[in-house]
């Protein structure tokens, strides 16, 4: 039904304490951080959003995030899902703190929404009222700053991009273009928390509403 919740399901999370130096230098691990964290997923931008949640609540930063081919629904095994993010920390203790907060947060913070009857067009419209250093990286803003991170099937996202930015004074940051990995499209757009809002409220009415009318002309 519509306003549905379709949560994230969390496959896997690994954590290696002291990582290969060949390794790290493959993943551009800064200098002092050993250790590595894995998690996969069934669904990306909710993950991103999750990394970077995580760089807040411990000494972590994101050293790989990637969408896989296709979706999760044609993932290659039982637990490679849509997405995989690393994470790399000075010690273990940091590493199982930032994969804790990310799970806590895909389980309990961020969701997409169905936008029809049958949920089978889903959009992500979530407000980040302070980002970490991942998206602040991401999105070329200081960190701390209000986020919209809004995505949608690419043919409801274009006219639900269009009224985000036109309902709240808000700056297009990232355009994610289709077809992107999983074949959705989106953008990051940033201004002041309650301007994010109100952009994420004018997405989420417009994928709605061509969901509703998918044949408007």
């Amino acid at each position: 039904m519509i306003g549905d919740q379709m949560k994230t399901t969390v496959l896997s999370t690994h954590l290696i304490p002291n990582a290969d130096i060949a390794l790290r230098e493959s993943l551009n691990v800064p200098k002092g951080y050993t250790s590595l964290g894995i998690i996969t997923t069934d669904c990306d931008d909710v993950s991103y959003t999750a990394l970077d949640e995580a760089t807040k609540k411990a000494d972590v930063v994101v050293v790989y995030a990637k969408s896989m081919y296709a979706g999760s629904s044609n993932a290659s095994t039982k637990y490679t899902g849509e997405f995989i993010g690393i994470l790399a920390g000075p010690d273990p203790e940091e590493i199982k703190s930032g994969i804790e907060a990310a799970v806590s947060f895909i389980e309990n913070s961020a969701c997409f929404y169905s936008a029809n009857e049958d949920n089978s067009v889903v959009y992500f419209a979530h407000c980040i009222s302070s980002c970490g250093s991942f998206l602040a990286d991401l999105a070329k803003v200081t960190k701390g700053s209000s986020i919209a991170y809004l995505i949608a099937p690419p043919g409801e996202a274009f006219p639900a991009i269009d009224a985000a930015l036109k309902i709240a004074s808000v700056e297009l940051k990232v355009f994610f273009g289709p077809p992107t990995e999983t074949n959705f499209a989106g953008a990051l757009l940033s201004g002041e928390q309650s301007a994010c809002v109100a952009a994420c409220e004018a997405f989420a009415d417009s994928v709605c509403n061509s969901a509703r009318i998918p044949r408007e002309l």
